[in-house]
């Protein structure tokens, strides 16, 4: 059974979420304290975070950077219907989804199906064949396991898909458009200087890893490319 981490400040959001995903075979641990829900983590294995962005005592975006200097659980935000400069913000942290209040249980559902679906959770891998090397960079497809010099590089599912995108044609320029389809959903909103602060994170994680790392080459005006 696949386990969802939800937090929300509303109550009644917490209750009525936790029944519909417990409906539909996930075990729901809810929260409504971000400072309780970190706890809860670091003492609990689970598949997916879903987080309220407009949070008391420390906000999503909080939540956010600690939760990810510890894990690369896939995380999904929930934003008011007004918040799309907090969507932007979260997407360019690194998050996989956002959902803007009010929405249809339905739509959760489906979005939570995608994240797990590109996240790849290696407890529901069977095999782990499909795997890319490049110089030193080496990317398991199956497993979401991304290595540099064989030292783990610890990427989100969205800067893993990017980064598959531009290792799949070596020496070609990918449009930020062309990363934007192959690392997000169908009909995402199509801002396209998302991209460069994935690539950005992407690129310090490796520098953290092997300061001379210069694999990934911006090509102005266009896009970028692995070389």
């Amino acid at each position: 059974m696949q386990k969802i981490i939800l937090l929300d400040d509303d109550e009644n959001i917490l209750f009525s979420l936790s029944v519909m995903l417990q409906s539909h075979g996930y075990d729901v641990s809810a929260f409504s304290d971000g400072f309780e829900m970190l706890e809860y983590m670091n003492n609990n294995n689970s598949d997916i975070l879903i987080l309220d962005i407009k949070m008391p005592r420390i906000d999503g975006l909080e939540v956010f950077n600690s939760v990810r200097k510890f894990s690369n659980i896939p995380i999904i935000f929930l934003t008011s219907k007004d918040g799309e400069v907090d969507e932007l913000i979260g997407l360019r942290l690194g998050a996989d989804d956002y959902i803007r209040k009010p929405f249809s249980q339905k739509l959760l559902v489906e979005r939570i199906k995608s994240v797990l679906r590109r996240s790849k959770s290696p407890e529901n891998k069977k095999n782990h064949k499909d795997v890319t090397n490049l110089k030193y960079l080496e990317l398991d497809k199956e497993r979401f396991i991304c290595k540099w010099q064989d030292k783990i590089i610890n990427l989100t599912s969205t800067e893993f898909l990017i980064l598959e995108s531009l290792i799949r044609r070596p020496g070609s320029i990918r449009s930020r458009d062309d990363l934007i389809s192959d690392a997000f959903k169908e009909g995402f909103s199509k801002e396209d200087r998302v991209i460069d602060s994935h690539i950005k994170r992407i690129r310090q994680k490796f520098i953290l890893v092997d300061p001379n790392f210069d694999l990934i080459k911006t090509i102005y005006g266009i896009g970028y490319k692995i070389q």
